[in-house]
């Protein structure tokens, strides 16, 4: 019986493999895999008779059940026996040879059983396969490919038969006339050649040791012959190649003088086919292998073919290797194997085709020729031995190759040779240089790889070469004499600046090297190498190139460790110096990025360093020497402006401390005729040069400037400076520039105590000639030396007595170089460096005259002040880079001009000195240009913060103009720049300390009330005119009460003109002193009240300015507090909807707390006299009729909302916070729905055609705005802004949705405004029983909702509230009954504690609503389950334990609801009753039982929310079921916050439902089969999976209880389900049903 089933199941599941989606065919193989493990030889025997029976299935399903046969033998191979082995061999053999015709897949996998078999029966295998392999007759295409797959998997048991099979073989091949079988004899010959040469090599491990390779030679060959002069030249290519893969592995069995006969036919046969495929690997691998094969036997007749195979072979490597196709660079790999055979056997005649190759005038050809080469270097060291000068003289013309590929390939081919000696030969330092050349490759702007890998860059080439050196000078030890100290040689020339890095690296490691062999080995032998730089010249260059330490891959400190390693070659006395400095140098620049580094810092520590190791070696013919090598550098650094500058100024340092003057005079003449003017840093590097060495030989230095001078230079004459006779007149002003700037820095390098009494008769003397002059480059040297030459004197040690005779002279020069440059833009910092050095000089002695300094101050204010603004200039300027430049400028050429004009001040610190500095300013202050006053009062704060600062009162003085200065700057506190905002009141600030130091207070006294102030500007950042108003009136009262009782009057009469302020944001400061008028006699106007309401909203409409409505809003007001019920009729007259100027006015009645109370009950009295809505009939619609808002409700409700929403009004809302809040609520409750008059719909239309209005005017939409605002005014801003959030308000003005937006109100309400429920509920408890229904929907909302909360517990208010909410359970409208059965509900979360004491009320009302007849869409039913099951955890047990089985029995149906949320509530609430089961246990057991399936399956259930419920009844009913196993799964799997892996949960519920209920199989089977049909996809897949999980974990004594007809029969039936998921499901438990048969 069992034997059937097994075969039953079987049969199903093949029955099943015609299922056309993939992932069912996959399980189905599985199942059957599965039924296999455990009945491996039944299911095998079940597969043999379904094929043998069902001859007409299609081919693509017996593959499957193929596939699962090759499974089941691969996985229990060990465990068939024979009878089972023949059968499956005897099936398999006739399912691949059944078709003539080769039908790949199917033959395939029935070869694939034979083979799987074939492991351990092999002999069975060939007994069968041998019956189709018969003489003389052309065998199946897959009996030949199963021989050559079983002769790879079984290597030893095949072996011994292949002689037989070859015998028998050779004749066919002749008979075969297909391609396809050409192609598998090919196949197998190759296979059957692999195997037979593993046989030879594992001989030891083999069954018969007496194989020997010419057991199989004859037969080899002869197929050989019928391949290579019968099939090798057939059209098709497939079948070429297959010949070629195969002759390969065939060559090595060939006999050996076969072989040697065959070569001349073979290898042109094998070559000749590049030519006809594209795909050369193949090709490329047999090659290899016959190559090495006939190696193998020292054949002769290779030396015939070497020509045409390196002629063949050499384009193959000359073709690049595309990466992204595999079988490519395969193939580069075979060939080069191929070069590496030939020139192990042919070392002359390789080179001899190869070198040649090198001078082709084609690049590939070139590249491919070096890959050869480095191949063979590496592979044929010992016969490449000899060759080594050869093959180094023939890489001349590579080396000269401009190739980015060709060098590439150039620096692989030298790493090789270093590893192989080649290097050390002669010719090998040309190799060297080519090497350091490339590392010395300008890197190239980085852009993106580019795709094809083939585009290399010059950057790529120099980073290949980069690692290469390096590698050379640390890992390759044969190097290190061939690279040191050769490497030298690159250092000082400037072509090798890009590769100073790695040569610095890898000489310092060589030297590291050296020394550790012994210090003398270190030194450099200049006797043994003539061509290395000099120390000196090396010590210039590394200081030089270090002096930019980034640049170049960060050469600085690579220069500066090697400069301390050659310390000893450099000079024996720089040990201990050097050893101690350089670290600490290289470190500061490791310490630093290029960005945070100080350029000046690091060139001073590089001098400094250079000072220091003079004096330690304190030679003065060494210091000669060394100065004279670094001029003799100065011409290679043209193009590298930075270094250069620097070597200049190393060179001033050298001068500085050489005692020879002839050769400091010398030098000096030399470099200022060797000179490149025209270069600024040249002209810079010279003059710091110049004023470096005037540290030590003042008189030299001037002597020499002196007479360049008088030299022919400037005449155009021959002399002494002939060598500038030829220049033109642009040149000639650049060298006066030099001379000039040479002074300047003479002046500040040279020690004042001797430089001052030169400066007038020497320095000035000779500067003064060339003020005459429109050059840019002249100016502004002249500006700078004057500059330096002030600081000069500033600086000296008798400046105090120093007096300057031409300081106006120079002042004036100054000025008119300001007064020159152009106002429209400013394009040179001339303006900032005249003003710089203005600075300086006037602080000089002698006073500069009133006249020029009034000429001086007007000239810098016009020609900085009056520049456009510079965002105009970067519109204008399109250049981006520029942009940057030229906002530094202005902002330099701002500082400069606010230091010039501290200057002047600082020579007459007086109130009458400040006047006279702001009658200058004034004029720009009040300019009506935004960017002139912006720059002017940023100028007046830093004035007068610099007064403030400088200012020592010693007698009390009054400062007279305060009042004036105060009204200058405090109306620009409103200004509409921020800019200008900020520093007005800086101004304010210093203005009134400085009249608090005239006062008599100490400088550091602290004043509260101006400290204020500073507070203040936060206010003035953002241009809100509220916030500004505010500002200047708090600015105004400091003002007020510290400007001295004489001054106000004067600030007073100049505040006034600053209502005519251009700038109104200015003359809004006026307004501050408004309305008195009507304050005094506003009392008798009673009767003239509606006319001024009408004047000031037709005020309102004419002039929009924010300072005019606040003015008017102040008058409304005023008008209120006299007669407020005249004006709250004629605003409420006003046309709706209200224009914002209406709006203005209503809000204006916000003002004050006990004013606004009376308007707000007024206004509560209007909306509650009238009806809130009247019926009218809507004929269009024929019996319907609709809602019309009456009018004076909705004006008084706009009404409300415009006084609410004025923040004032705060006090007088909390004062009549309930009555606002019911009605409010209750306006809301009967506007739902309501429509506008036709009148007022017009004119909202119109309205919102003509601009946005307020706000809609829509009765409901109004009402809840109105609601918003009152409950935000009346502290309850958590209220209104928790509804807000969760939607309420729009749910409120919803028909369909009202209840919820007032639960989620009531909700709010009782977390945020407890306090206030008491009166709101008393108010609202007789709309319980309104006419409107609406208003008991609401009500009762809101009572249900509060119930949910304790707070109705915690005012007393809970029994009066149940009491009226148990009241509307029999209300006629559907929505309260169901309200009210939720607000009972809610009990149990408000007020637990209540619910035992209530307990047998509340069920009862439960109870009836789950039995309401009047519910056709069960939705109180729903409300009661959700709420009762809100009740159990608080009832007594004695209370519910009558109804369990009643109630329990009552929502079993709903389980499987279409009603995901009937589901889910019932569900619940099963999982609630649970709790209750203790005394009932066996009876409420069985319910557990009844549902479980359910539940477990509803887990799958498309709602996540009933999901979540299953989950939360599974946790409480584990308890009950007795099984602790499962009760912890269900508490730890089925937690809320856990995802879940279903299958894997549903196997291990089953294991403990088997091992603790195993009687209840056949219950919990049915119970799925029910489930069967169910509409949701997911279940109807779990169903059957939960079976084949019960299946899996039943022990076999429980197996008899199961229908298992019944069970295949409906699980067949599921297997032609739609959905594949459902299907796949099924094979996978039709699988598992092998453990219960």
């Amino acid at each position: 019986m069992t034997e059937s089933r097994i075969k039953r199941l079987a049969t199903t599941l093949m029955d099943a493999t015609t299922d056309k989606d993939p992932l069912v065919q996959e399980q189905i193989y599985n199942a059957l895999c599965y039924l296999g493990e455990s009945e491996p030889e039944e299911i095998l025997n079940s597969c043999d008779e379904y094929l043998r029976q069902h001859d007409k299935l299609a081919y693509p399903h017996r593959v499957i059940i193929l596939k699962a046969m090759e499974t089941v033998v691969k996985n229990n191979i060990a465990l068939l026996d024979k009878s089972t082995a023949k059968v499956v061999i005897f099936l398999a053999s006739n399912e691949m040879t059944k078709s003539k015709e080769v039908i790949r897949d199917w033959q395939q996998a029935a070869s694939n059983v034979l083979v799987a078999v074939g492991q351990r029966f092999i002999n069975k295998v060939m007994e069968e396969v041998l019956t189709k392999f018969q003489p003389g007759i052309l065998p199946h295409y897959f009996v030949m490919q199963t021989f050559a797959n079983l002769s790879v998997s079984n290597v030893f048991g095949m072996v011994p038969f292949l002689n037989s099979i070859l015998g028998t073989m050779l004749p066919m091949l002749g008979m075969a006339k297909q391609d396809h079988m050409k192609s598998v004899f090919c196949y197998a010959l190759q296979h059957f050649s692999e195997s037979i040469q593993e046989y030879l090599a594992n001989l030891d491990k083999a069954p018969d040791p007496t194989v020997r390779k010419d057991t199989f030679s004859n037969e080899i060959f002869s197929a050989y012959e019928v391949l290579f002069n019968n099939w090798l030249q057939h059209r098709e290519a497939k079948l070429r190649l297959a010949v070629v893969e195969a002759m390969g592995p065939m060559s090595y069995l060939m006999p050996s003088e076969k072989l040697e006969e065959q070569l001349p036919k073979l290898i042109p046969g094998i070559l000749a086919l590049y030519k006809k495929h594209t795909e050369a690997f193949y090709i490329s691998k047999s090659l290899c292998q016959i190559l090495e094969a006939s190696v193998n036997i020292g054949s002769r007749s290779l030396d015939v073919q070497l020509d045409s195979l390196l002629g063949t072979l050499h384009p193959q490597i000359c073709a690049p290797a595309d990466p992204s196709v595999p079988l490519t660079v395969k193939n580069h790999t075979e060939v080069l194997r191929c070069f590496t055979v030939l020139a192990c056997s042919f070392p002359d005649r390789v080179l001899a085709f190869l070198l040649p190759k090198l001078e082709s005038s084609n690049e590939r050809t070139r590249v491919g020729t070096l890959l050869i080469m480095r191949q063979i270097i590496n592979s044929a060291p010992s016969q490449m031995e000899i060759k080594k000068p050869f093959i180094l003289s023939s890489m001349r013309l590579p080396l000269q190759d401009s190739n980015n590929k060709v060098k590439r390939a150039v620096v692989q081919v030298i790493s090789a040779m270093a590893h192989h000696g080649y290097l050390e030969q002669p010719g090998g330092e040309a190799m060297m240089e080519f090497l350091v050349r490339q590392c010395a490759l300008p890197s190239d702007a980085p852009k993106k790889q580019p795709l094809d890998a083939d585009d290399l860059t010059s950057d790529s080439v120099q980073s290949i070469s980069v690692n290469t050196l390096f590698l050379l000078s640390t890992t390759v030890d044969r190097m290190n004499n061939v690279l040191w100290p050769y490497l030298l040689e690159f250092v000082t020339p400037i072509q090798f600046t890009n590769a100073l890095t790695p040569l610095c690296k890898s000489l310092m490691y060589l030297a590291m090297k050296k020394q550790e062999e012994g210090e003398n080995a270190s030194l450099i032998r200049y006797d043994l190498n003539a061509n290395l730089p000099s120390p000196y010249a090396l010590t210039t260059r590394l200081l030089v190139v270090s002096s930019q330490p980034y640049v170049g891959d960060c050469r600085g400190a690579a220069a500066l460790r090697l400069l301390n390693v050659l310390h000893y070659s450099i000079h024996p006395a720089l040990d201990q110096l050097w050893s101690k400095k350089v670290p600490l140098l290289v470190e500061h620049i490791e310490e630093n990025t290029e960005k945070s580094l100080s350029q000046k810092e690091w060139e001073e520590k590089l001098l400094l360093f250079l000072q220091e190791t003079l004096a330690a070696v304190s030679d003065n013919t060494w210091i000669c020497h060394f100065v004279t090598e670094m001029c003799r550098q100065l011409n290679s650094y043209n193009g590298f402006p930075l270094e250069k500058n620097f070597l200049y100024k190393c060179i001033g340092t050298m001068l500085g401390a050489c005692t020879s003057k002839d050769l400091v005079q010398k030098q000096l003449q030399e470099l200022l005729e060797t000179a490149r003017y025209h270069e600024e840093a040249e002209r810079e590097g010279l003059a710091s040069c110049f004023g470096i060495c005037a540290i030590n030989h003042l008189e030299e230095t001037l002597a020499k400037l002196e007479d360049f001078v008088r030299s022919d230079v400037f005449k155009k004459s021959v002399g002494l400076f002939s060598i500038f006779k030829d220049r033109s007149d642009n040149e000639v002003e650049k060298i006066k520039s030099t001379l000039i700037l040479c002074y300047g820095y003479v002046a500040v390098y040279a020690p004042k105590e001797l430089v001052l009494s030169r400066i007038e008769a020497d320095i000035l003397k000779n500067i003064f000639q060339y003020f005459n002059t429109k050059d840019l480059t002249l100016k502004l040297c002249l500006i700078r030396s004057i500059c330096m030459i002030s600081q000069a004197i500033y600086n000296g040690v008798k400046c105090g007595d120093f007096i300057f005779s031409r300081k106006a002279e120079l002042v004036a020069q100054m000025v008119e170089f300001i007064k020159a440059e152009p106002l429209e833009a400013m394009r040179t910092p001339v303006r900032q460096r005249a003003m710089i050095t203005c600075t300086y000089l006037v602080i000089l002695e002698p006073h500069l005259s009133d006249p020029d300094r009034t000429e001086l101050i007007d000239s810098c204010l016009a020609s900085v002040l009056a520049l456009p603004p510079l965002e105009l200039v970067k519109e204008r300027d399109e250049n981006g880079g520029d942009a940057l430049h030229k906002e530094m400028l202005y902002g330099d050429t701002i500082s400069a001009l606010k230091d010039l004009l501290k200057s002047l001040l600082q020579r007459n610190l007086t109130p009458h000195g400040l006047q006279d500095m702001f009658a200058h300013l004034g004029p720009w202050i009040k300019s009506n240009k935004e960017h002139e006053r912006q720059r002017a009062v940023e100028v007046s704060a830093a004035l007068l913060d610099f007064y403030l600062s400088k200012l020592n009162v010693s007698t009390v003085i009054p400062f007279y103009n305060l009042g004036v200065l105060i009204a200058l700057f405090s109306p620009r506190c409103s200004d509409s720049l921020a800019s200008v905002r900020q520093h007005a009141v800086d101004c304010v600030y210093c203005l009134l300390y400085i009249q608090l130091c005239y006062e008599g207070f100490a400088r550091d006294h602290r004043d509260e009330m101006v400290e204020g102030l500073k507070a203040l500007k936060k206010g003035l950042e953002e241009p809100d005119f509220t916030v500004l108003f505010h500002t200047c009136n708090n600015i105004a009262m400091v003002i007020g009460k510290r400007v001295p009782p004489d001054q106000l009057m004067s600030l007073l009469l100049a505040m006034f003109e600053g209502l005519a302020d251009p700038d109104k944001n200015c003359s809004r400061a006026a307004t501050v002193m408004i309305n008195s008028l009507l304050k005094e006699r506003g009392g008798v106007l009673q009767e003239k009240v509606p006319d001024i309401m009408s004047i000031i909203h037709s005020k309102l409409e004419e002039v929009d300015e924010e300072h005019i409505r606040k003015a008017a809003q102040q008058t409304v007001y005023i008008l209120a507090s006299q007669h407020k019920s005249v004006v709250v009729s004629s605003l409420l007259g006003s046309s709706l909807p209200f224009d914002s100027h209406t709006c203005t006015m209503w809000r204006s009645l916000a003002t004050e707390p006990t004013l606004t109370s009376q308007i707000l009950e007024q206004l509560l009295e209007k909306v509650n006299r009238d009806v809130p809505y009247k019926e009218s009939k809507c004929f269009l619609l024929g019996s319907g009729s609709e809602r019309i808002a009456t009018p004076l409700p909705l004006a008084a409700t706009c009404a409300l909302y415009e006084i609410m929403s004025a923040p004032e009004s705060g006090a007088a809302v909390l004062g009549l916070y309930p009555p606002l809040f019911v009605t409010l609520l209750l306006r809301v409750s009967c506007t739902v729905g309501v429509q506008l008059p036709k009148n007022l719909q017009s004119r909202e239309r119109r309205s919102s055609s003509h601009g946005p209005a307020p706000r809609s005017l829509h009765p409901c939409s109004c009402a809840v705005e109105t609601l918003k605002v009152m409950l935000a005014r009346g502290g309850s801003e958590e209220v209104a802004r928790a509804v807000g959030s969760a939607g309420g308000w729009e749910l409120m003005a919803t028909p369909e949705r009202h209840h919820d937006g007032i639960t989620v109100l009531a909700g709010a309400m009782a977390r945020h405004a407890g306090p206030r429920l008491p009166l709101i509920v008393k108010n609202l408890i007789p709309t319980l029983s309104s006419v409107f229904e609406s208003q008991r929907i609401t009500t009762t909302a809101f009572f249900a909702e509060l119930l949910n909360s304790n707070v109705v517990n915690d005012l007393l208010l809970l029994e009066t509230m149940m009491d009226n909410v148990t009241g509307r359970q029999k209300d006629a409208c559907i929505l309260v009954r169901m309200l009210a059965l939720r607000g009972l509900g809610n009990i149990a979360c408000g007020s637990p504690e209540k619910v035992r004491k209530h307990g047998a009320k509340l069920l009862a009302s439960m109870v009836n609503g789950m039995d309401d007849k009047d519910d056709p869409h069960n939705l109180v039913a729903l409300e009661a389950m959700s709420s009762l099951s809100k009740l159990l955890d608080h009832v007594e047990e004695r209370d519910i334990q009558s109804m369990l089985l009643h109630i329990a029995i009552r929502i079993r149906p709903f389980f499987d609801s279409e009603q995901s949320d009937l589901r889910q509530s019932s569900i619940l609430l099963f999982g609630n009753l649970t709790k209750f089961s203790e005394c009932n246990c066996e009876v409420f057991f069985e319910q557990i039982l009844n549902g479980l399936v359910t539940l477990l399956l509803h887990l799958q259930d498309p709602k996540p929310e009933v999901v979540k419920a299953c989950k939360f009844a599974l946790r409480m009913c584990g308890p009950n079921m007795g099984c602790e196993g499962l009760c912890d799964m269900f508490l730890n799997h089925l937690r809320e916050d856990r995802s879940l892996h279903y299958g894997e949960f549903m196997n291990n519920v089953c294991k403990h439902l088997m091992q603790s209920y195993p009687e209840m199989l056949n219950r919990l089977i049915l119970t799925n089969l029910f489930y069967f049909k169910s509409n949701w996809v997911d279940i109807r897949a779990a169903a059957p999976m939960f079976i084949g999980f019960l299946v899996l974990h039943v022990d076999e004594d429980h197996c008899q209880q199961v229908d298992l007809d019944q069970l295949i029969s409906a699980l067949n039936l599921l297997l032609k389900d739609p959905v594949p998921a459902v299907r796949v499901k099924v094979a996978e438990t039709l699988g598992r049903l092998v453990r219960i048969l």
